[in-house]
């Protein structure tokens, strides 16, 4: 295995760690009643990985 086998490796890795969080972040941002009807898990407002994300990125989940 090469260097730059490694790095490709790595690559895709980042690319699709980048697009599973995008995913993630435009599945937050929906409507509280979309979300329910889609399935997706709410957090609860108390929840201290929520208040987290809020501060970081300025948006809950």
């Amino acid at each position: 295995m090469t260097m730059f086998e490694n790095f490709g490796r790595l690559g895709v890795v980042i690319r699709q760690a980048h697009a599973r969080n995008k995913s993630i972040r435009a599945l937050n941002s929906l409507p509280a009643h979309v979300q329910k009807d889609i399935g997706w898990p709410a957090s609860p407002p108390n929840d201290p990985q929520a208040t987290l994300a809020s501060l970081l990125l300025g948006s809950t989940r």
